[in-house]
């Protein structure tokens, strides 16, 4: 694929309530402030060719348009195109992969990833129809992912203690993290935020044993899609807390960039995928596969991998069923501990990968993400160094 990142940056992730630490700014704000923190770092992001943003929640403050909403704040040129995309929780790195092929071979730039705030829009505050539809055969109905994820645990028989022991480690690589630069290097504090506001280092094992399921109460409103009982085995531990951020990535279609500067990889596979609706959380691991394919590498050959923790069972299927090393995973913490603004992780991840690899003097990386109703997205990127 000829396509190269020229540069990653991301916010920081606020919680999301009216106090969180982003929630006093408007979406386009998180995305303008990247727009100037890659100007800072010397490139030229206003000479972009086009702006790809993806965003879930699509109403009220992130209605009308995010992009384009977004491209007038931050001034970008008018002549540039502005598309806001919705693949659920996959958005911010289809929205790149999306760019990256717009300006594959061409002498030109293009900036692409996401945001989401979710203290000013709630998860599925968009209420559409399909959410409780009942003419859609049952395979294919709305299941809230909370549901899918106990429903997948219990099909796949992933016991409650791997989903603990594996938030444990998320919580304990994140809180370790915040005292290494390098793996916030491409972390641009936002609002006077300057950290990841969601982890909680006071976890311990003994506190996530105690917690009780999480999900039990909302399975009533969906039993006819569910078709029986789950045995409802994740608690809110095991899931990724709703956050405000935003995730910017800068493309270009040769490795000389409009401003001259080296780029910091090169996108070597990429790749979408579908997937069954009811199993609703594996095409993460379906679009992993073809970006790798795509790359012609395998996952022994990748040095850092960022795969997104939709919920803790998603990580614990790609570990049991995958060789991989755990060392090389998640390095910094993942989503149960840092926390999931839909739209914008994808982009988020991304630039965390780049970060990781840096710290390491690692060549590949990849990006795995996954999301409800069966959507997958994943890259593979080769590093470059200085």
């Amino acid at each position: 694929m000829q396509a190269w990142i020229l540069d990653a940056v991301r916010t920081p992730r606020g919680k999301a309530r009216p106090d969180g630490g982003l929630a006093a700014l408007k979406p386009q704000e998180l995305v303008g402030t990247l727009v100037e923190a890659l100007a800072a770092r010397g490139h030229a992001p206003r000479q972009a060719s086009s702006l790809t943003l993806g965003c879930v929640g699509q109403i009220g403050d992130q209605g009308g348009h995010i992009a384009l909403v977004s491209k007038l704040h931050a001034g970008l040129d008018e002549g540039a195109p502005a598309l806001s995309i919705n693949n659920y929780c996959v958005s911010g790195l289809t929205a790149t992969g999306l760019a990256a092929l717009q300006v594959a071979g061409r002498a030109a730039t293009a900036l692409a990833g996401g945001v989401e705030m979710m203290s000013r829009v709630p998860f599925m505050a968009d209420k559409a129809a399909y959410y409780a539809d009942a003419s859609f055969p049952k395979r294919a109905r709305y299941v809230p992912v909370v549901l899918a994820a106990d429903r997948l645990a219990e099909a796949q028989g992933i016991a409650r203690t791997e989903l603990d022991r594996l938030a444990l480690i998320s919580q304990q690589r994140a809180a370790a993290a915040e005292s290494q630069p390098a793996f916030a290097a491409s972390r641009v504090p936002t609002g006077g935020l300057a950290v990841d506001e969601c982890i909680r280092p006071q976890t311990t094992a003994e506190s996530l044993a105690a917690m009780q399921p999480g999900f039990a109460a909302l399975a009533a409103q969906y039993a006819d899609a569910l078709e029986g009982p789950i045995d409802h085995r994740h608690t809110i531990a095991h899931a990724p807390p709703v956050c405000d951020g935003a995730g910017l990535v800068l493309v270009s279609g040769t490795p000389d960039a409009v401003s001259g500067r080296r780029p910091r990889a090169r996108i070597l596979g990429y790749a979408d995928a579908g997937g069954d609706p009811h199993a609703s959380l594996l095409a993460g691991i379906t679009a992993m596969h073809a970006a790798l394919r795509a790359a012609g590498l395998t996952l022994a050959d990748m040095d850092r991998i960022e795969f997104m923790e939709s919920f803790a069972v998603t990580l614990a299927i790609f570990l049991r069923d995958h060789a991989v090393d755990l060392d090389k995973v998640n390095v910094a913490g993942g989503h149960m501990a840092k926390g999931h603004p839909m739209g914008a992780s994808g982009a988020i991840l991304l630039s965390s990968l780049l970060d990781a690899l840096d710290g390491c003097g690692g060549r590949y990386g990849l990006v795995a993400c996954t999301g409800a109703g069966g959507v997958g997205s994943a890259m593979v990127v080769e590093r470059l160094a200085p």
